[in-house]
């Protein structure tokens, strides 16, 4: 099986490096050349497509997969359906479901198919191969999927049609935007009298209100420097498509609306490329106006 993977970002990257570790041959393509590393690079998004069996795309937003996937598809003329038929697309970003769903119908009048499977954990998790994927599409699309899928997946969780795990991602990761900002709230509030951050924080970890991810978040949000997995603009972004998506389906979505509000100020004020967690250190140094730790 030969597999490609358009978008070499963080995540982009550790899937290739996953994938390629078990021994599959995979070719690579991305918008800004030489970040291929030891993987075979494709010339051109069609050359891609002509390279592989089954392509996965992780981009950043829903204006970079339109406009990817217009390149995956174009290309000389292969018979009537053109160079993507018979391939199959996994498509791995988090967007609005609407924007996945129009990708599938462009995918299928090519003559191929397409799956939505975006992943629960960050690059250090797909290393280890405990993402959770969820996927929506067709059980045949999901099950020629899954010998690429496994081999970073310690779940694989069918949500319905094409679309289906998109909107379970966007479930999935709301209440976590929502989550550190209202910590963040709490944090400062305790700052503001006098408490220290460490030591509520190490209180917060033995109490009903930690997360599950706040133990491998506190080196982050204590000022140690390191890889982010994901970022302040990520969140933003993520959270621009949970309040789209719940605002087009009808649902009042107050929370998340207020943590947007939150993570773009961050965003504005220059700390969109710091790790998403200390977003709890913007509210209290740059809107609560208390000293840095």
């Amino acid at each position: 099986m030969r597999v490609a993977i358009a978008g070499l970002g963080r995540m982009g990257r550790a899937f290739a490096a996953r994938i390629a570790a078990d021994g599959f041959a995979v070719t690579v393509w991305n918008r800004t050349a030489g970040r291929a590393e030891s993987w075979a690079e494709a010339a051109t998004p069609a050359a891609l497509v002509a390279a592989a069996d089954i392509i996965l795309t992780s981009l950043t937003d829903d204006a970079a997969v339109e406009a990817v996937y217009a390149e995956l598809l174009a290309g000389p003329a292969a018979g009537r359906l053109g160079p993507a038929a018979g391939r199959l697309f996994v498509e791995m970003s988090t967007i609005r479901p609407e924007t996945v769903r129009a990708i599938a119908a462009r995918v299928e009048a090519a003559g191929a198919r397409l799956i939505d499977a975006p992943v629960a954990g960050g690059p250090a998790v797909v290393a280890a191969a405990q993402s959770l994927a969820f996927v929506g599409g067709t059980p045949e699309d999901i099950d020629r999927a899954r010998p690429v899928l496994d081999r970073f997946c310690r779940k694989i969780a069918p949500m319905g049609p094409v679309g289906s795990g998109t909107v379970m991602k966007l479930v999935a990761n709301l209440p976590i935007g929502v989550y550190f900002q209202a910590l963040a709230e709490g944090l400062a509030l305790g700052r503001s009298h006098g408490l220290d951050l460490e030591a509520m924080l190490g209180v917060m970890l033995d109490s009903p209100g930690a997360l599950a991810a706040l133990p491998r978040k506190v080196p982050a949000i204590l000022g140690e420097r390191g890889e982010v997995p994901f970022d302040i603009a990520g969140v933003r972004k993520d959270l621009l498509a949970m309040t789209a998506a719940c605002h087009r389906a009808g649902v009042p979505a107050p929370a998340a609306t207020g943590a947007l509000s939150a993570y773009a100020g961050a965003t504005a004020a220059g700390w969109g490329t710091r790790d998403f967690s200390t977003i709890i250190n913007f509210w209290a140094e740059a809107v609560a106006g208390l000293p840095p730790r």
